[in-house]
C-alpha cells in the first residue's frame, strides 16, 4: 500500500536585483551569487554598482562623510534593502590589498548584505561576530579570509 509523501518545504525565493551604472562593473550574475550566499530567505534587495560622484554624494547624504566609500548599506526592514558599492573605491582597495577584484567585491558584497541583516562593526564583539560570518559565507564561495590577507600585508 502507498504511503502518503509528506510535501516538501521549500524556502521563500529571494529577489535580487543588480543595478551597473558602469561597464566595468563585475556582471549581475556574479554579484547576485555572492549576495544569495548572504541573504536570508525571503529577502528583496537591489545591489547598485556606481562610480565615485553618487557614492560621495550618498555618503555625504546619509554620513555625513564628504567622500566616496566602499559600500553603504540601507536597511529598510528585516528582509528589504540596497546596498550600493562604489566600484572606484573597490578596485583600488583591491589593488592595494593585493587581491582580485573579484574577491573583494564579494567580501564587499557579503559585507552590505550583513549590515541588511543587522550585523554592525560599532562595538568590538559585534565586529567580530560580523566577521566571522564574513569569513564562513566567503569560504563557502570558495574564497579566502579576508581578514587574514588584510593583516598580512601589516
Amino acid at each position: 500500500m502507498p504511503t502518503k509523501s509528506t510535501p516538501k518545504k521549500t524556502r521563500p525565493r529571494s529577489s535580487i536585483i543588480v543595478q551597473r551604472t558602469l561597464p566595468a562593473a563585475p556582471p549581475a550574475a556574479l554579484l547576485r551569487r555572492y549576495a544569495r550566499a548572504a541573504v536570508r530567505p525571503g529577502s528583496a534587495v537591489t545591489l547598485r554598482v556606481v562610480g565615485a560622484a553618487e557614492s560621495k554624494r550618498l555618503n555625504a547624504g546619509y554620513r555625513g562623510k564628504p567622500h566616496p566609500t566602499n559600500v553603504l548599506a540601507f536597511r529598510y526592514d528585516q528582509r528589504h534593502g540596497d546596498v550600493v558599492l562604489c566600484h572606484p573605491v573597490i578596485r583600488k582597495e583591491a589593488k592595494a590589498q593585493r587581491k582580485a577584484l573579484a574577491a573583494h567585491y564579494a567580501h564587499l558584497v557579503v559585507h552590505g548584505i550583513l549590515h541588511l541583516r543587522g550585523h554592525d562593526h560599532a562595538r568590538r564583539h559585534d565586529a567580530v561576530r560580523m566577521e566571522r560570518a564574513e569569513i564562513r559565507i566567503l569560504r563557502r564561495l570558495g574564497f579566502a579570509d579576508p581578514y587574514a590577507e588584510i593583516a598580512a600585508l601589516k
